[in-house]
């Protein structure tokens, strides 16, 4: 599943505002100033802050 660079460019995190980072199996997208993981269903990011899941690991700001 890919992600295109020119949504990445565009989507923000709904809740900060900040920058998302793609998972490494490109089935979601971390906000890393927020701690939230947006998941990504049928290769369409579901950027809706009460279906995001926190995220577990100490991400770099």
């Amino acid at each position: 599943m890919t992600i295109s660079k020119e949504l990445l460019e565009v989507l923000v995190c709904p809740a900060c505002k900040g920058d998302l980072r793609p998972t490494a199996a490109f089935d979601g997208l971390d906000c890393p100033r927020c701690k939230l993981r947006f998941p990504v269903v049928d290769e369409i990011p579901v950027m809706l802050v009460d279906q995001a899941q926190p995220l577990h690991s100490n991400l770099p700001s």
